[in-house]
């Protein structure tokens, strides 16, 4: 399964993004994104930013998915495993 992710901009080079999740950074294109600005989050799905998020609707979704994933038993997956 792939979740779309909220994950915060640290740096941007022309079309790809690199973005932080949990301390996990990787790469993203932003080509389907006007304007967007390092600080900033989005919602990445398949390695693509898809929409931006305010930061405290992103950092909600995150601790919600946290709490998800702490709650099931037989979870052998972070969140940081399909990103």
């Amino acid at each position: 399964m792939c979740l779309a992710v909220p994950s915060k901009i640290i740096e941007i080079n022309s079309t790809v993004a690199r973005v932080d999740v949990d301390g996990v950074v990787r790469e993203t294109s932003i080509l389907l994104l006007d304007d967007v600005k390092i600080g900033e989050y989005v919602i990445v799905h398949a390695g693509f930013a898809i929409n931006k998020v305010d930061e405290v609707a992103a950092l909600q979704t995150l601790e919600d998915m946290r709490r998800i994933l702490a709650a099931d038993p037989q979870q052998t997956h972070g969140l940081n495993d399909d990103v």
